[in-house]
């Protein structure tokens, strides 16, 4: 290690979330809340993010905030009660990745910047994205993850000192399994460089025109634990896995099993809870329910005999007697009836009713 990466590696990190974002593929859960925000395992999905930066000893954050971002601010407060120190900056319009990054240049004083997309949940060590980053000499580091089948991504291959050479688009021939995982360190100076005040896509324009000019883009690579949370499969998925200990996180510390029940929430005799499902707090599950994979938020309550699976159930829902909902998403405050049966994504809009037996996919009584 040459007196040059020593020096970088002493120097201060600043992480950067970028949580502007719609979030229009959770609808309608979003409709009443920013998709970082989503209880995910019981906590807000953002939680899981500012643990792993905290654990990793970076204590300096800044949250690019547009869509609802009063109730970032609300929630999380100046990040103490992290261990952080959190800055808040908001996009007027939308920006973009890079745009986003951009942005918030001017809450920005260390030289070295820890960049996360707010939607994915990832089990990479910060630190060895970091170490990386320095012993390379890098002007910006990509955390790449490997995956099973790339061809719904666009993948990004790399040399053999694993220097990045080219960002392709989504091909069902892929030349590697190796594809973006929403995580990016940047040398402050870059993140300048970008346009400011106009929508900019850093995996579109930002790094592929850092390629061109000959600038040095790493690629530090792993086959770790990830998840883009972005669509409500991904999203109960993900619930599940950190309840069960598969994805890691320091906010869940400890805890491992087929369900996670929140205080407050009553449990019936005979309900079933199975496959990482979590039970908010408040909520009611009545005798002989069966939840299985199912996340469900505070206060809502499933109803005798009812069946949920791989689905979620917004704040202060019912599920009827009965009912049987598999992958679906039912919003805030909605009624479902008695033996309705919601299947193959249905999703329920905040404070719809449904009669019961008013929505069907079989003729049984």
């Amino acid at each position: 290690m040459t007196e040059t990466d020593d020096t970088r590696r002493d120097q201060p990190v600043q992480a950067v979330i970028l949580v502007g974002g719609k979030g229009t593929r959770l609808r309608p859960l979003t409709l009443s809340a920013p998709k970082p925000m989503l209880p995910t395992a019981g906590v807000p999905f953002l939680t899981h993010m500012l643990s792993r930066i905290a654990a990793a000893g970076i204590t300096d954050v800044v949250l690019g905030t547009s869509f609802k971002a009063e109730v970032f601010e609300q929630h999380f407060g100046d990040g103490s009660s992290l261990g952080l120190s959190i800055t808040y900056v908001t996009e007027t319009e939308p920006l973009g990745t890079g745009g986003g990054i951009r942005n918030v240049l001017p809450a920005l004083t260390a030289d070295t910047i820890l960049v996360f997309n707010g939607d994915v949940l990832s089990g990479t060590d910060v630190r060895a994205v970091l170490d990386t980053h320095h012993s390379s000499g890098a002007d910006v580091t990509l955390h790449l993850v490997r995956v099973g089948d790339p061809r719904a991504f666009g993948c990004v291959p790399t040399d053999d000192t694993g220097r990045v050479t080219a960002f392709l688009e989504k091909t069902q021939d892929p030349p590697t399994d190796q594809i973006n995982a929403g995580c990016y360190v940047f040398r402050r100076s870059v993140i300048e460089e970008i346009d400011a005040d106009r929508p900019v896509s850093v995996e579109r324009e930002v790094f592929p025109s850092l390629l061109t000019s000959g600038r040095h883009i790493q690629g530090h690579v792993d086959s770790g634990y990830w998840r883009d949370m972005g669509t409500p499969e991904d999203f109960v998925r993900g619930s599940a896995d950190l309840v069960r200990g598969i994805a890691p996180s320091p906010a869940l510390s400890g805890h491992r099993g087929e369900s996670l029940v929140h205080d407050g929430a009553g449990i019936a005799p005979g309900a079933v809870l199975v496959g990482g499902t979590v039970v908010g707090r408040g909520a009611e599950v009545g005798a002989r329910a069966r939840l299985d994979g199912a996340v469900v938020f505070d206060g809502a309550v499933i109803e005798a005999g009812a069946v949920v699976e791989r689905s979620i159930i917004g704040a202060g829902a019912r599920i009827g007697p009965r009912a049987l909902v598999r992958d679906g998403v039912i919003g805030d405050g909605a009624d479902i009836g008695a033996r309705c049966e919601l299947l193959r994504g249905a999703r329920v809009w905040p404070g719809v009713t449904l009669p019961d037996g008013g929505v069907r996919f079989s003729t049984d009584v």
